[in-house]
């Protein structure tokens, strides 16, 4: 054998002479010409894109050694399980924009406004010693009842107690003043201030002290807006709500126990019992140091004055022997005043939206029944009694309830509030069409985007599809509209978190006659009739109860075709979407709306079951209302 090298080049001259043999030479023909070369050189040209392969067409180049590649970053929060897939949510200031996927480039993931950041706000609740258990839990819905009107109104409430006062830095010192043996009042309210103290100061609030108010009120926006330059009570409250940066607490809490009256407890035991008069101990021991907001009206604050003075039936009930009948008494006198304030500030009444009225009846059930539970009259021990901070208010009158409507399209007003059901596009054509099944050539012959178009009707009815998706996202979650309507999709079975949505529990009972009566014979509440169904719509065909029992058939189709993984169902579902994009992306945008709301909650929910006031330490349904809906998607 010859040498490698030699091998080497007769296996260069061998392909060599084999390329000459099987192609030829190369001619003149092949080599361009000198004026080609000179025209090249001036006018140089890109090669035409034509030719090349399409990207999808390249194979990615292996990187067995290359560094690890990271995926886009996934929102937190960002979705939700459901019986009917997942449902997703992208947040983004962009959200004012008819189609999410122009975002999201995804069609199943909705665009929602940013989350408002919620304002905290305290209060402070310790139990008293050898207290029962009925009374700590009787005690615990109470402040259950005060975490819902606040989380309703846009705030996160927190439960404080002695442990958080003990990680003050002042505890030691207040602890060797031994006021808890001069008057306890006096030492739980600067306790009170001390946990506060702690939690970098906010909005400290008395857990009897609830808000009563529309949702723009003045008071209440400038809470949320957490501005406050200096440390200030709301006069006429007493000690019912302070608010203040954390250094003005700390400076207030630091001077308070310095005052000479603690000097000698002994000495000054009368003079430190009067301090829990008026505004309470800390507001008598700064004095001017707080300042003393104008009165408002979007606060209600039952104070043991209060109740002596106003509602002495239920006030006649905290005795040792009948403590626990007061503080369900009082849970509901504060329920009822929660609920009439809200038919007092919606005063036009409630409109049920029933787009394409006329076979439709089996999408408003749900819808109805929580309209007849806001229109009826709440249960309470005092039935004609007003909230404190409102004493000139309109007291429901079984006779003549909140009005309830049937409307076909949504109106442009404030003064109604108004419910709805966003039906899925392959829902409304079952039920629009009488129909048990849409096929690509029935859905050619329809029109799009139908109910959107109906539910616009006197709001937007020359404008394009898009425009009407853009309006009634705004109706759905902007601060202005959101407070003012509720939106439910119809492929849910049940509907939770009503009584966190409207920041009190809907009546679950009803007088069975058109009088009203007690639930029992020793209870001294007062339930009321339910009130009717509202009116058909005028000019709309009443369907009799077999259609209606045909309804209700489709409808389960409808639910059970969208909630289906079979690859047939899911391409007939995808061809309804595609056909009525504006309906399937307001179908979306409000279940992920619901969606996030729902998990906003049970979030925080999980973060506070530990603490005083949890639906857990209140033996109540988790999820609210009260059993009527199951806490369930």
């Amino acid at each position: 054998m010859p040498p490698r090298r030699f091998q080497f080049l007769l296996a260069v001259l061998f392909l060599l002479t084999t390329t000459l043999f099987l192609f030829g030479p190369p001619t003149s023909a092949d080599l361009p010409s000198y004026d080609q070369v000179a025209d090249a050189v001036k006018h140089p040209k890109m090669p035409s894109l034509e030719n090349l392969p399409s990207l999808e067409d390249l194979p990615s180049p292996p990187r067995p050694f290359g560094p690890p590649v990271h995926k886009p970053p996934v929102q937190p929060d960002s979705n939700s399980t459901s019986s009917y897939g997942l449902i997703q949510w992208f947040r983004n200031y962009k959200w004012h924009i008819p189609f999410s996927s122009a975002v999201t480039f995804d069609e199943n993931t909705a665009v929602l406004p940013p989350l408002n950041e919620r304002p905290p706000i305290y209060t402070y609740y310790e139990a008293r010693d050898k207290q029962s258990k009925e009374v700590t839990e009787a005690e615990n819905r109470l402040v259950l009842a005060w975490r819902r009107a606040w989380w309703a109104q846009g705030f996160k409430p927190h439960v404080l107690s002695r442990d958080e006062a003990k990680q003050h830095p002042l505890y030691q010192m207040v602890q060797r003043l031994k006021l808890e043996k001069v008057d306890p009042e006096v030492e739980v309210e600067i306790m009170r201030w001390l946990a506060w103290g702690h939690m970098q100061g906010g909005i400290l609030a008395n857990w009897l002290a609830l808000p009563m108010a529309e949702y723009d009120n003045p008071m209440l926006g400038l809470l949320r807006r957490k501005q406050y330059p200096q440390l200030s009570r709301i006069d006429g409250l007493e000690n019912g709500i302070f608010f203040g940066e954390a250094g003005a607490v700390d400076a207030a809490i630091k001077k308070a126990i310095e005052n000479p009256l603690f000097t000698n407890v002994t000495q000054n035991h009368d003079k430190i019992v009067d301090l829990k008069k008026g505004a309470g101990a800390m507001a008598n021991l700064l004095g001017k140091d707080i300042k003393a907001e104008s009165k408002s009206n979007g606060i209600a604050y039952y104070s043991a004055a209060t109740l002596a003075n106003v509602y002495k039936s239920v006030a006649d009930k905290f005795t040792n022997t009948t403590q626990l009948e007061g503080l369900d008494l009082l849970a509901n006198l504060i329920n009822s005043h929660l609920h009439l304030t809200f038919q007092n500030i919606f005063s036009e009444g409630i409109a049920v939206i029933k787009p394409l009225p006329e076979h439709t009846t089996a999408l408003m059930y749900e819808v109805i029944d929580i309209a007849r539970n806001l229109t009826q009259c709440p249960t309470s021990p005092v039935p004609k009694s007003c909230p404190p901070n409102r004493s000139k208010c309109t007291p429901c009158n079984p006779a003549k309830p909140m009005k309830l409507e049937l409307h076909i399209a949504l109106k442009d007003t404030t003064k109604q509030y108004q419910i709805g059901t966003v039906p899925h596009p392959y829902t409304l054509g079952l039920l629009h069409y009488t129909r048990d099944t849409l096929d690509a050539n029935f859905l050619h012959s329809t029109g799009r985007d139908q109910w959107l178009a109906a539910l616009m009707a006197d709001i937007l009815k020359e404008h394009s599809s898009s425009d009407q998706v853009v309006r009634f996202k705004e109706v759905v979650a902007s601060p202005q509209s959101a407070p003012t309507s509720l939106w439910l999709t119809a492929e849910r079975i049940s509907q939770a978190d009503l009584d966190w949505i409207f920041g009190f529990n809907l009546p679950q009972i009803a007088s069975p006659n058109k009088d009203p009566s007690s639930p029992s014979e020793d209870s001294e509440l007062v339930i009321f009739p339910r009130p009717d169904e509202p009116a058909p719509i005028e000019g709309v065909q009443e369907q009799d109860a077999e259609f209606i029992k045909h309804e209700e058939e489709r409808l389960q189709k409808a639910r059970d075709a969208i909630k289906s993984t079979d690859k047939h169902w899911k391409e007939v579902i995808n061809m309804v979407e595609q056909w009525n994009q504006a309906d399937a992306e307001a179908w979306r945008f409000a279940r992920a709306f619901s969606a996030r709301r729902r998990q906003e909650r049970k979030k925080w929910e999980e973060e506070e079951k530990k603490f005083t006031g949890s639906e857990q330490k209140s033996g109540v349904h988790t999820g609210g209302g009260g059993g009527r809906w199951i806490d369930k998607f």
